[in-house]
């Protein structure tokens, strides 16, 4: 006979939306994937066939940003007034086009390429991707689906490193163009998977009035009000935005020369900096789950400014190059606390934000990690240049986190907390 526990969760996979079973699936290909090829193994790569040169690297992440910008707003504006669905269709052709370019890319040049059609693909998809999400989950009852959803993405792209490691064992042990090229071309086709699963959402499923925004108080909006939105709501949006644009600001500078950092400074070999990063993305999947349990009780403006003051406080420390037994924790302590934050920060966005703007709040939200993540690690490439100065870029990237943090204490009288009794059971069945 089967425990109860395990016929619960059973349950609870069953009733879940369509919609949020796709998106489950959609993110756990594609942080796989990512999680194998787009991070340290790709900025290595770049690093390498470069010729050793931060600025170049800094340089590929700008073109993937400029890209995103000039897609992720019109893609936005097309997703409130056209259909989810069919953006995020059209998002996958360029995904397609990006990923086969970089399994084929030998030089920089089709690097280049293929980082701009990923960066169109993520510019169309993003916006429609978390609309979609959004309108399928109910409203006032956010934050642990989306915490669930934070946990998924980050034990896939964990299992990424680790993969890595089994990898790199059997291949090598080096960082060498060869070896890093056959292992970005493992994720990049798990990558293609995740792009299949965009032509399985459906608009017609998500949810109705359930999960359309709430007052200032935590209640549905009434019929009479459905879709507006307070002066109150308006003014968490923009500090939400503005901390999120500049969080996002700081991390492109710093977490595409982490894999260097450790090369460089601390002559870390691949299966080393793969088994931090594995442990890195466990553990904010863990610490988004925490975070949201105490959040219930605490609420969730003061969970994201602790976490968030925690992690530029860790990153304040490591730019000082402590030894490495004290790095190691500090680093994963960094990571988790930052990462942990996002599920709070877009459950509050995406229950003030009407439905029928989602998609533009969210093209902007995506210019976060689009243009301000990746235009910003140009700046990164320079400021750490080529004597590898690390701690001028760690201690910058600190003062910005910190500018970013404080607005959040404003919002902290403003936002209600989450219904502990509904959140029980968040999860609603079409």
């Amino acid at each position: 006979m089967r425990p109860s526990s395990e016929k619960t969760v059973i349950q609870t996979i069953k009733s879940m939306n369509h919609n949020v079973k796709v998106f489950f699936c959609v993110s756990f290909f594609q942080s796989l994937g990512r999680g194998i090829w787009m991070g340290n193994v790709l900025s290595s790569y770049i690093f390498l066939i470069a010729g050793e040169s931060n600025e170049l690297l800094g340089l590929t992440s700008a073109i993937t940003g400029f890209a995103m910008t000039i897609t992720v707003l019109p893609a936005g504006v097309l997703t409130d007034k056209i259909s989810r669905t069919m953006m995020l269709r059209t998002a996958s052709v360029f995904g397609f086009f990006g990923v086969i370019s970089a399994i084929f890319a030998q030089d920089l040049i089709l690097i280049f390429v293929a980082l701009l059609f990923w960066g169109l693909f993520q510019g169309i998809n993003r916006p429609a991707l978390e609309s979609i999400f959004a309108d399928s989950v109910e409203s006032g009852n956010r934050s642990q689906i989306y915490s669930w959803s934070h946990l998924v993405r980050n034990f896939a792209m964990a299992a990424g490193p680790f993969v890595n490691v089994f990898l790199f064992l059997i291949i090598g042990d080096v960082w060498e163009i060869e070896i890093l090229k056959i292992v970005m071309i493992i994720g990049l086709l798990i990558s293609l998977i995740s792009l299949g699963f965009l032509f399985l959402f459906d608009d017609k499923k998500s949810l109705g009035t359930e999960s359309e925004n709430l007052d200032i108080n935590g209640n549905n909006n009434n019929n009479e009000n459905k879709g507006s939105i307070s002066l109150s709501s308006k003014y968490i949006m923009l500090i939400l935005m503005g901390s999120n644009l500049l969080i996002g600001f700081g991390a492109g500078m710093t977490i595409k020369f982490f894999p260097i950092f450790f090369m460089k400074i601390y002559d870390l070999l691949p299966i080393s900096v793969q088994l931090i990063m594995g442990f890195t993305s466990i553990l904010t999947g863990l610490a988004s789950l925490l975070t949201q349990k105490y959040s219930l009780k605490r609420g969730r403006a003061l969970m994201i400014f602790l976490v968030q003051a925690i992690a530029t406080a860790c990153l304040f420390v490591i730019s000082f190059y402590p030894v490495i037994w004290i790095l190691v924790p500090i680093f994963l302590v960094r990571g988790s606390l930052m990462n942990a934050s996002q599920p709070l920060s877009r459950s509050i966005l995406m229950d003030v934000v009407p439905k029928r703007h989602r998609g533009k709040v969210n093209s902007f939200e995506a210019l976060a990690w689009g243009l301000f993540w990746n235009m910003s690690a140009a700046i990164g490439g320079f400021l750490v240049g080529p004597g590898n100065n690390f701690r001028l870029c760690f201690l910058i990237t600190t003062c910005v986190y910190a500018i970013g943090t404080l607005p959040i204490l404003l919002l902290i009288p403003l936002v209600a907390k989450e219904n502990q009794s509904i959140n029980q059971s968040p999860l609603s069945s079409n």
